[in-house]
């Protein structure tokens, strides 16, 4: 199910961003193949089990390091429609599974390459990670408060949607190319320019002027209708009343539609003592009373939920947005396909052999390899 299914993706395990692009594949119902390093596996461990961004998929681990286990790699490639790669330029070269020798096995094979600096340039060899790479590309900058140092928003701009989210987008986009055409291709998806692709309007507004320092401008932070503030139980909401219709009906649920301090909406000198009075009023009660005055209206309002409380929210239940899990919740697959929906993903498995509980035997099997070749390259170590 799902309208990636028959897409097969071999996927060459890595940190955060690369397993994201592989669950976002998997949860689309494309056939991920998780490529774990054999040594871990060797070890024995429960990680991949644990985590959501390996639901959904296969997992094989190879020795990457033998010959035999090269080919191995190169036998799922050439039955592959997309690969997943995670590593500094040069390692795939290095290994014998770089791009020029794929592409040659396998010519309608779209081979994605997620780095956090690109392929080439001065800084490609160089090591790095999310806010690095936000850094450069100005994205880290503009966020925060003013008057202190720019805030860290987790490794989401970076990793996850300049990253993961990135070459998911190139991938699915080179998998039409290739339908088309018969030929596959490179994808080369950094985040560094991920991260500048979605700060596409602040780097116009910075360029004609319209961007203020950080923390004074209307969508971070700087603007009384767009802004969170403390409730009496210490908790947060949440105001994007921008448009002036919100703006009055915010105002008329506050009871402060004639209050003088609100007469002029986008006065950015009044902003102050505007963000000062909503402080005093939304310290009057808790957190669940302003969601019984203004959730669900047009004053554009939400409560500022944790992560763990955000699963039991009754919107989300409606909508089934997260799944149980072994008694732990997960986002359900994203977007939603009216014609080709997407299955509840399976839960993560480990690498390792069958009578260990691994999925090795299962995942090559499903690929086209015999029992007698997995014994085999067991045997020689080449798969654990």
């Amino acid at each position: 199910m799902g309208p990636l299914a028959g897409i097969r993706v071999v996927e060459f395990v890595g940190l955060g961003p690369g397993p994201f692009c592989g669950m976002l594949l998997a949860d689309l119902g494309a056939d991920v193949l998780r490529i774990d390093r054999a040594d871990t596996a060797r070890k024995g461990f429960d990680g991949p089990s644990r985590n959501p961004m390996n639901r959904g998929k296969r997992s094989a681990a190879l020795d990457l390091k033998s010959p035999d286990g090269v080919a191995t790699a190169l036998r799922l490639i050439a039955e592959a429609d997309a690969v997943v790669e995670p590593f500094r330029p040069g390692v795939m070269e290095r290994l014998g599974l770089g791009p020029d020798v794929c592409l040659e096995r396998n010519p309608r094979l779209v081979y994605g390459r997620l780095t956090g600096w690109g392929q080439d340039g001065p800084l490609a060899k160089a090591a790095g990670h999310d806010i690095d790479y936000i850094a450069l590309a100005g994205m880290l900058e503009p966020i925060g408060r003013a008057g202190q140092p720019p805030s860290i928003p987790l490794n989401l701009v970076g990793d996850f949607g300049g990253g993961g989210l990135l070459l998911a987008y190139g991938l699915v986009s080179a998998l039409l190319s290739a339908w088309r055409s018969g030929q596959g291709q490179v994808v080369d998806a950094a985040m560094i320019d991920g991260a500048a692709l979605l700060g596409a309007t602040w780097f116009t507004m910075a360029a004609g002027g319209g961007l203020g320092p950080r923390g004074t401008n209307m969508l971070d932070g700087g603007a009384p209708f767009y802004d969170v503030y403390e409730t009496s139980d210490a908790k947060y909401v949440a105001v994007g009343s921008i448009e002036p219709q919100f703006w009055a009906e915010l105002l008329a649920r506050l009871g402060l539609s004639e209050d003088p301090v609100f007469e002029k909406q986008y006065d950015r000198t009044a902003w102050p003592a505007m963000k000062a009075r909503f402080a005093e009023v939304f310290a009057t009660r808790t957190r669940d009373a302003w969601c019984e005055l203004l959730e669900g209206t047009d004053a554009c309002f939400a409560p500022v939920l944790a992560p763990a409380e955000a699963p039991a929210h009754p919107h989300h239940v409606a909508r089934g947005a997260f799944h149980d899990v072994g008694g732990l919740p997960e986002p359900a697959p994203a977007p939603r396909f009216g014609g080709t929906p997407a299955a509840v993903p399976a839960r993560p498995v480990n690498p390792g052999p069958a009578e260990d509980g691994g999925d090795t035997d299962a995942a090559l099997a499903a690929w086209g390899l015999s029992a007698d070749e997995i014994a085999r390259l067991r045997a020689a170590g080449a798969v654990v």
